[in-house]
């Protein structure tokens, strides 16, 4: 690191800080620090779900499975890949709940205690992911200056940075700094290819130093083989649900199709920035084979890229990029922890009378609190790859019961809330006799994970047909905001929401169980057509990208 590395990093603190702030003159209610006032644009809703998608430690986690096992181990990043065009059916499920967080939905569909019982996860689900970035963070940074800048005043940095515009600018803040910093992580994730290759001579050179199997897209000797993917887009789909920014995510833009593009198509630009991620292990691969180095840690893999190969000022800059990963996703998990908490228990168990000045700075307090807990967990991580994936396992076994009770109208708390017991008592025990030993991040196994689920989804069904139904008006209450349009376009003259099946915008997942009745296929098209449309052009990107993935390993 020379000056003008510390010129660039200092310089983008600063920026983005003032930004932030800039914006939090904007929030005057807790509604706007949580959701933004539901204002936000496509192009807002895709950056922001980009940014809050795209962590530290994920280029650090598949830069060095790919070194260490070769192009075919991007499934790890990729498991979401197969499953990203069903986020346009769900994303809509969210806004229409007209709630704040992901609590209140599932305190709406299974009662109070649930929700209670669900937000105490999602409170630690921010935790444990906080930790993993701020490891990931820690990892690159201090590889790639070679300890010429302590990673804790990196990390100390960021965190004080987003924290302070986070917390005066809530959902506004986070949202177009999100944006910004998106930018900058796409920067990240193609600036070390060309200087890599220019290294190596170009692909052929490269190609002639590694073995064969570090160039398939897919692999069994990677461990990456059917199954295996299969477990991984199962894990995605069902966790995806659950994850408790989600509201966030889908319901803060200006309409429903907003939340459904931003979803799904800033998903899909972080699958197309993993591509280069994938491409810079490979490349260190061939690199350390080149200057006869050892790495002690496949997750050094991009910290070294960073540290060999960029010419001076650039280095400054992808520790900037490091950053502003971390930044984007913290500064939305800590309005979300604060909404959780405060719309979750604080109004509901400490202060239900609390007037909403007092819920907006409680939001504000909690939420930089508990994202200082994050610190913590990051303490303990000996592997990214496997923290991340922890936590992502977590999540669906909590979105078992969130996805089973949006599909299934007979589901109870009952089960919800024995699917997520048994799923996670499963999962431990099957790993402790694997292993010998009793852990709270145990390396990820597609067996165990899958046997684990099946005994959850086993559970949520038995013991919701065996126990007490929930109250009818209750579920029905449920469903019948599922069934509405919640776009203002939509409104009935006396300013209710008008059903969904007269603009096109019934969801297919909402009716899935009923799809073997005649009646479900009358104007199917017609009362599909937002879901049908933007399905298959989820699809049509997804080939796109698995092409454009086997073309770049088939070069040279």
């Amino acid at each position: 690191m020379n000056w003008l590395d510390y010129t660039v990093l200092f310089g983008y603190f600063v920026a983005i800080t003032l930004y932030g702030l800039y914006l939090s003159m904007r929030v005057k209610s807790s509604r706007s620090y949580f959701l933004g006032d539901r204002k936000f644009g496509w192009w807002v809703m895709m950056g922001q779900a980009f940014g809050t998608g795209t962590h530290a430690e994920m280029p650090v986690a598949q830069a060095g499975a790919t070194f260490a096992l070769g192009f075919s181990s991007i499934w790890y990043q990729w498991k979401n890949m197969l499953i990203t065009p069903f986020y346009w059916l769900l994303a809509p499920f969210y806004r229409r709940s007209e709630r704040t967080t992901v609590g209140e939905i599932i305190e709406d569909r299974y009662g109070e205690k649930m929700g209670l019982f669900y937000s105490i996860f999602a409170i630690a689900f921010f935790v444990f992911s906080m930790g993993a970035m701020l490891q990931g963070a820690a990892k690159v940074i201090a590889v790639a200056t070679n300890q010429g800048i302590s990673p804790n005043q990196v990390v100390v940095a960021m965190t004080v940075a987003f924290l302070l515009y986070s917390f005066f600018g809530g959902m506004v803040a986070a949202a177009y700094t999100n944006f910004i910093q998106a930018l900058l992580i796409i920067v990240l994730s193609v600036l070390l290819i060309p200087f890599g290759l220019k290294e190596l001579g170009g692909f052929s050179e490269m190609r002639s130093m590694l073995p064969e199997n570090y160039f398939r897209l897919f692999s069994e000797e990677s461990g990456m083989g059917a199954f295996m993917i299969t477990m991984l887009a199962l894990n995605g789909i069902v966790g995806i649900t659950a994850q408790p920014h989600m509201v966030a995510m889908c319901a803060t833009g200006n309409n429903e199709r907003s939340g459904r593009v931003g979803q799904t198509f800033g998903s899909l630009v972080k699958r197309l920035v993993t591509i280069g991620w994938a491409l810079v292990g490979v490349i260190v691969a061939a690199v350390v084979i080149q200057k006869g180095v050892t790495l002690s840690d496949p997750e050094m893999a991009f910290g070294y890229a960073s540290r060999v190969l960029l010419a001076p000022g650039l280095t400054g800059l992808m520790v900037a990029a490091v950053v502003a990963a971390n930044m984007s996703t913290c500064s939305n998990f800590m309005v979300n922890v604060g909404a959780l908490f405060t719309e979750n228990i604080y109004i509901k168990y400490i202060n239900k009378d609390a007037h909403d000045k007092r819920l907006l700075w409680m939001g504000r307090l909690s939420g930089l609190v508990l994202t200082l807990l994050g610190v913590g967990f990051a303490l303990i991580i000996k592997n990214v790859l496997h923290a991340f994936l922890f936590v992502e396992t977590l999540s669906a076994f909590m979105g078992i019961l969130f996805l089973g009770g949006i599909i299934w109208k007979r589901a109870n708390r009952y089960g919800a809330f024995a699917s997520f017991v048994v799923t996670v008592l499963v999962y431990y025990m099957l790993n402790f006799f694997r292993f010998g030993h009793l852990t709270l991040v145990y390396k990820w196994e597609p067996g165990p994970f899958g046997i684990a689920m099946l005994s959850g989804f086993l559970a949520f069904g038995i013991v919701s047909l065996l126990t007490k139904r929930e109250d009818k008006a209750m579920t029905d209450a449920f469903f019948e905001k599922m069934r509405r349009s919640s776009d203002a376009a939509d409104k009935l003259p006396d300013g209710t929401s008008g059903p969904a099946i007269d603009a096109g915008k019934d969801l297919m997942l909402v009716d899935l169980p009923g799809w073997l009745k005649r009646d479900r296929w009358k104007g199917f098209f017609k009362r599909y057509r937002e879901d049908l449309v933007g399905f298959a052009l989820g699809w049509i990107f997804v080939g796109v990208l698995v092409l454009l993935a086997w073309g770049i390993i088939h070069l040279g």
